[in-house]
């Protein structure tokens, strides 16, 4: 696929990196141990501008202190146009990279080592580098000639969160600083700052305190909810007749298409008034999980076979609910049983959000045509394979 340069983008300016300097990473992190009295107690978060620190679990308080910035004479010039992605091979990540490459972006992927490695992206026109964010040392390498980190990374359930979800994007933030990269966009959850006992949602908004304080050319986006995640969560199963999970909560979440979420991160990297802000995604509209099952059963042309749990259930269980498709299964990492007892909506007005973007809210996918798009495609071809297996049902 020849790739393009699009009209929106800036012009080449005269932006740098230093190939080798003798004080490369110029801020230090540090961790500190603490015994918590309750060791069921999540501390909240406390910072101030100089420092980002964040009491992320019963007995580890993280502190990311800064030891101070030292910009060398510049290097090689940098395009504006190239990108680096982290977490491409995510939900939202794979949506990016497509994004970026049909946009005429020069994309490169940072991807963990893995046995099944990334060929879709190298397949898109994507390049591909190893690196690990638990493993600080081997990020440097991956910043070489890049102009914009779009940051869509979160850690592997069966890891620790602080691993990844907080001591790496401070390392790769750090670096980031004395590499001279012009622009980090980083992918928070909306309402993080309002539930310091969720550990991811406390970790996201460290990092969006740290990332602030940094002194980087940042943009901040906080995310609802993914419509690709209702997939396997509620059409599946209905199709397949199998147990439909929900709860007796009445919160609400405004999902919206990763596709569309891509395509408005673009439109609000291009635009220079927007750098230093934070922005939140959300939807046309706000679903409880009942509206959800309720619509596929209409599409689906079937009932569900529904298991409610109640909120009670999972907050003496510590069960976790997914709303959020942050990971393979984010409802393995994130503890919503607190959240989940009041009437909490996930979304916000986009009217000024759309003003700022110049976009238009008939142009933002809805959760229905989503959901109508994809069984109609689904039974479309289920109505195909059962012809094809007739035909071949003939004994002679």
């Amino acid at each position: 696929m020849a790739l393009r340069l699009p009209t929106q983008l800036a012009t080449p300016g005269r932006f740098h990196h230093h190939h080798r300097s003798k004080t490369l990473v110029s801020r230090a992190l540090s961790w500190k141990r603490t015994i918590a009295p309750d060791a069921a107690h999540f501390s909240p978060l406390s910072s101030s501008t100089s420092t980002g620190r964040c009491n992320v679990g019963p007995r580890v308080m993280c502190t990311a202190e800064t030891v101070g910035v030292v910009n060398l004479a510049p290097g090689t010039p940098v395009r504006p146009t190239s990108i680096l992605v982290v977490g491409a091979t995510g939900t939202l990540g794979r949506q990016v990279v497509r994004r970026a490459l049909d946009e005429g972006y020069e994309v490169r992927c940072l991807v963990r080592p893995r046995p099944a490695p990334a060929d879709f992206l190298r397949d898109w026109g994507a390049i591909v580098v190893n690196a690990d964010l638990s493993k600080p040392e081997t990020i440097p390498a991956t910043l070489v000639g890049i102009h914009t980190i779009i940051d869509c990374a979160t850690g592997r359930p069966e890891e620790p969160i602080r691993k990844v979800d907080w001591e790496g994007k401070v390392a790769l933030i750090q670096c980031a600083k004395a590499m001279g990269i012009q622009k980090y966009v980083f992918f928070s959850i909306h309402n993080c700052d309002k539930h310091p006992e969720v550990p991811l949602m406390e970790i996201k908004y460290c990092t969006e305190k740290f990332l602030q304080d940094s002194g980087l050319n940042h943009i901040i986006i906080r995310l609802c909810g993914f419509m690709q995640g209702l997939i396997g969560q509620y059409a599946v199963p209905i199709l397949e007749e199998k147990s439909v999970w929900g709860t007796d909560a009445a919160t609400r979440i405004a999902y919206m298409d990763t596709q569309d979420i891509a395509r408005l991160t673009f439109i609000a990297l291009r635009n220079e008034e927007i750098n230093g802000k934070l922005l939140t995604f959300a939807g046309p509209r706000a679903w409880t999980t009942q509206e959800v099952i309720t619509l596929c059963e209409r599409l689906a042309g079937q009932d569900a076979n529904v298991t409610i749990v109640p909120v009670s259930v999972l907050r003496l269980t510590r069960q976790v609910t997914r709303f959020f498709e942050w990971t393979n299964d984010v409802a393995d990492r994130l503890t919503f049983a607190e959240v989940l007892t009041s009437d909490i909506v996930f979304s916000v007005p986009m009217n000024e959000t759309y003003k700022l973007l110049g976009v238009d809210v008939k142009d933002v996918v809805t959760l229905e045509k989503y959901l109508q798009d994809y069984f109609t495609n689904i039974l479309k071809k289920l109505k195909d394979l059962k012809a094809q297996s007739k035909q071949t049902d003939i004994y002679f």
